[in-house]
């Protein structure tokens, strides 16, 4: 249980003084960059996902005959 706490107390003295941390207008600027990425990556997959579901939905229409 002592090897715990001392793991613990030595993991934030070196969050404390050896970790150099962004500022906080990096912080937000890198945040908004990770949404626009992840927005954009959501989309392209929606279109590609959309694309494929009417391809299949032709093809299955063709091969089963309209049901």
């Amino acid at each position: 249980m002592a090897g715990i706490v001392n793991y613990v107390k030595e993991s934030f003295e070196e969050l404390r003084s050896n970790v150099t941390w962004t500022s906080w207008s990096e912080a937000q600027r890198l945040t908004i960059v990770v949404a626009i990425f992840s927005i954009l990556f959501s989309l392209a997959i929606w279109g590609v996902d959309t694309a494929f579901s009417k391809s299949l939905g032709l093809v299955y229409e063709s091969v089963l005959g309209g049901n």
